[in-house]
């Protein structure tokens, strides 16, 4: 061997290779559980550690604590990091019904399992379980929510507006534009009690409506500042008034380049007339259900968080005073969103979910 220091000799038996290859190829196995599998099987195969590193995407630190891990203890040896005290007595084959039974199967009565409906089934204690799952990184409480796009153009749609974002052309702003409609004024039913120690802030859960308003914006991709106005309705006629004020923000000699969902008034005669005399303007549509892809998206998120959430508002106009406010402060000391991802990264990322959804199906 060349260099490095000598690595524990790994030789399975015929039954660790079974098991070691059924986790590595179970579906909806632990991914953490699946890649300490395979790394086991690619050393058992003569690889180096590097080599399987290369071919697992993982360092070769990683690699050799799983090598040195299962020499040490077998197949006991891939559950989870040792801990100081009484060695670990739950075999094997317990902690892999406990993964295989909370990825494959749901309680009676239940959508997802409960660390007490777990250990009641299993008969192992409750933080048990819960060492279990955190191991294999399970949280059967979470789920995220996802929708594909159906757009038949999405991958041309994510090349083009990803483009703008790594790649803005000379010349011109590009502006994330959307509308967040409907936002209500809400005034809570009594007085919020302030925070103290050892006490959070707490409101009542109860609250009367007070009218809606719908604020335009337009997210600048390079600087952070916003463009910004007010309208009662989003209708066509007001996202109309809302590009004339867009086009007196921006100076006349730089192209605008506008990044908007597919939204119906959007798409309007009325708006497609107005574009067509203001040459200067391109307009760029996100694909269908895509909305995460348009960076005005993470700067409403700011703005809900930041006021929207807890604000106490009595009356539309003291709504619209209060975000008009929150706008200008913003605008003072802007915070462009800094877009890494490629759109190869995103076609990549989007092929894999596919994947993973088309073989939970089997």
């Amino acid at each position: 061997m060349a260099g490095g220091r000598p690595k524990a000799e790994l030789v399975l038996t015929e039954d660790e290779r079974v098991t070691l290859t059924r986790w590595a190829r179970r579906p909806k196995s632990s991914q953490a559980l699946a890649l300490r599998a395979r790394i086991v099987l690619g050393c058992a195969e003569g690889l180096t550690n590097k080599d399987v590193a290369d071919r697992e995407r993982v360092t070769q630190p990683t690699v050799g604590k799983w090598r040195r891990r299962f020499v040490e203890s077998r197949l006991d040896g891939l559950v989870d990091d040792p801990r100081p005290g009484r060695p670990a007595s739950i075999a094997t084959e317990k902690i892999e019904d406990v993964v295989v039974t909370t990825l494959e199967q749901t309680p009676t009565n239940a959508t997802h399992w409960s660390r007490a409906k777990m250990a009641e089934r299993s008969g192992l204690s409750k933080s048990t379980i819960g060492r279990v799952w955190k191991a294999f990184g399970l949280q059967p409480h979470r789920a995220d929510h996802y929708k594909l796009s159906n757009d038949p153009l999405f991958t041309e749609k994510v090349y083009d507006i990803v483009g703008l974002y790594l790649d803005p052309p000379e010349a011109a702003v590009v502006l994330c534009v959307d509308e967040k409609s409907q936002i209500q004024a809400l005034a809570r039913s009594q007085p919020a009690f302030p925070m103290m120690p050892g006490m959070p802030e707490k409101r009542t859960h109860d609250y009367v409506r007070h009218g809606t308003s719908s604020l335009f914006a337009a997210f600048n991709i390079v600087d952070g500042t916003v463009i910004t106005q007010m309208h009662r309705h989003h209708r066509a006629v007001d996202f109309r008034e809302f590009l004339r004020h867009i086009d007196k923000q921006v100076p006349a000699d730089l192209d605008v380049h506008l990044v908007a969902d597919s939204y119906g008034t959007h798409k309007t005669p009325i708006v497609q007339s107005w574009l067509e005399r203001h040459p200067r303007f391109h307009i760029h549509f996100t694909p269908t259900y895509s909305s995460w892809i348009n960076q005005v998206e993470r700067w409403f998120a700011e703005l809900t968080r930041e006021l929207l959430e807890r604000g106490d508002h009595h009356s539309v106009h003291a709504l619209e005073r209060d975000i008009r406010a929150w706008v200008a402060d913003w605008n003072t000391h802007p915070k462009p969103f800094i877009w890494t991802k490629t759109a190869e990264d995103i076609l990549s990322s989007i092929a894999r979910l596919i994947q993973r959804i088309n073989g939970a199906g089997h």
